[in-house]
């Protein structure tokens, strides 16, 4: 006879049935190949005395494996393993085995990864990211007092269950008011969809547009998470530079006459990495372009709720483009909340494709926090809060701009940003960005070295730094720290 005493192992601590737990071992037994087919077990009088239970539990073992399938109970015999299992040969013994290995036993497609040097975490270091907003100054006090108010309505129980993949239509009535007003966007209802964050609108539009082989462009540098997008769904990448007057339409339009381009994909506001807006001149340019050659265009328009020198410029969204951009945006950097909130404006039956795409992996939204952004739209709550953090995030801009002369002079190189959260700055060549993010952890300062921003393109030894979430003390220190590291 087998050692069932050391095979099954039972805890009553357990909040599992002792029962079930025997009756689970013994699927593993069959499963293992150690119990084969065929095979009698013994009898719940003498499996009950070796592993110290009362008789009960056992039979209650038999009887539920019974009811599945796995043995089967011969008159005066007992109970035996089913014979029409495979037979499976016994596994040598290594211990506790997972069923789950590092490596899958099946195939799948691989998802385009970028790998960036890593710094060791340092304990309480000041982070600086790469333009974020400061979460302390976010309305969170009206954002629980809206989400409270939402469960309490009578209501709520109804608005858990409806709701279609575009969003709920309260907040998508509040977006058409607020693009009109702010971004003179000419939209109705069916024109607008709700997503979880920019990036899932970024990702259903390439989805619904690229397939494998397909040209698209971008530029050079370009946001890395878009680029991966692409080359996931399997684009081939023109990369076009970006200057400071923002990416070069001339060669789009080269690139167009010569070639079959399926997309462009271009950020118009505040690019990133580097800051930089599209001027109106190409602006004009390439509104002429993409209705001469019908070419989609996804406008990615990620932080323009945020401009300090002068008013932002209108998107090409809200200019004559003939049907063919499609306008994205996010309003998780506007609040500093930790909500996911995006949305995609484009044709209406572009926006039905989107909704049936995204359906099949998320039947709706986050229907709490969309009904209480709508009403914190509708109170006025959010451009009181844009307001705001607009005066703030421009002082710290300011600040950060003249200590950085100030203090680093000749090793660092920027333009100041019209708007945004972020600084694009380059260091001097002798200055190595990845040596300079080394040094600076040991001192307490958690920065990136700068890789994936250069994802496919030389590096400039840059990298975005982020002032809209550090304070004005906060910002001397940074770039205290990075005086230290440059100069001592």
């Amino acid at each position: 006879m087998l050692p069932f005493k050391t095979l099954i192992q039972t805890d009553k601590t357990l909040k599992l049935p002792v029962y079930q737990q025997i009756a689970n071992r013994l699927i593993g037994l069959i499963q293992e190949g150690i119990l084969k087919p065929g095979l009698y077990l013994p009898g719940s009088r003498v499996l009950a005395l070796q592993l110290a239970l009362h008789r009960k539990t056992v039979i209650a073992a038999y009887d539920e494996l019974v009811s599945q399938d796995w043995l089967v109970a011969v008159p005066r015999k007992g109970v035996m393993v089913a014979g029409n299992l495979p037979v499976i040969r016994p596994r040598t013994y290594r211990g506790a085995v997972s069923p789950y290995e590092d490596a899958a036993a099946f195939s799948f497609h691989q998802v385009p990864s970028i790998t960036l040097a890593s710094v060791k975490p340092v304990t309480g270091a000041l982070v600086v990211n790469d333009g974020f907003p400061d979460a302390r100054l976010a309305p969170l006090t009206d954002w629980v007092k809206e989400c409270r108010s939402v469960i309490e309505s009578p209501r709520y129980h109804k608005l858990l269950m409806y709701g279609g993949a575009t969003g709920l239509e309260s907040l998508r009535k509040q977006m058409m008011e607020y693009l009109s007003d702010t971004r003179g966007l000419n939209i109705s209802l069916p024109h607008i969809m709700i997503t979880r964050g920019a990036q899932m609108a970024i990702y259903l539009a390439a989805a619904l547009l690229i397939k494998k082989d397909d040209l698209v462009i971008v530029g050079s540098p370009n946001y890395f998470f878009a680029d991966l997008c692409f080359e996931q769904r399997g684009a081939q990448l023109l990369r076009v530079p970006v200057d400071e007057e923002g990416i070069d339409v001339d060669m789009i339009e080269q690139l167009c006459s010569k070639r079959k381009i399926k997309m462009l994909y271009l950020i118009t506001h505040h690019h990133h990495p580097t800051t930089v807006t599209l001027s109106a001149a190409r602006r004009m340019k390439l509104l002429a372009v993409i209705r001469k050659y019908k070419l989609p265009v996804i406008e990615d328009d990620y932080d323009y709720d945020f401009h300090y020198s002068s008013a932002p410029i209108l998107p090409l969204a809200s200019a004559d483009h003939g049907g063919n951009v499609i306008y994205i945006g996010s309003f998780t950097k506007s609040l500093g909340l930790s909500i996911r909130i995006g949305f995609m404006i484009a044709p209406a039956d572009f926006i039905k494709a989107a909704a049936d795409l995204r359906r099949l992996m998320d039947l709706r939204g986050d229907n709490l926090s969309e009904q209480a952004l709508a009403n914190l739209f509708e109170d006025g709550t959010i451009d009181r809060h844009l307001k705001k953090s607009n005066k703030i995030y421009k002082e710290r801009r300011d600040l950060l701009c003249h200590l950085l002369r100030t203090k680093l002079g000749d090793a660092v190189k920027f333009t100041v940003p019209s708007g945004g959260m972020a600084i694009w700055l380059r260091f001097s060549k002798k200055y190595p960005l990845k040596k300079i993010a080394a040094k600076a952890a040991a001192l307490g300062l958690q920065m990136t070295s700068g890789e994936q921003y250069h994802y496919g393109a030389s590096s400039q030894n840059a990298l975005r730094l982020g002032f809209a979430s550090l304070n004005n003390k906060e910002i001397a220190a940074v770039v205290g720290t990075l005086e230290k590291v440059l100069f001592y």
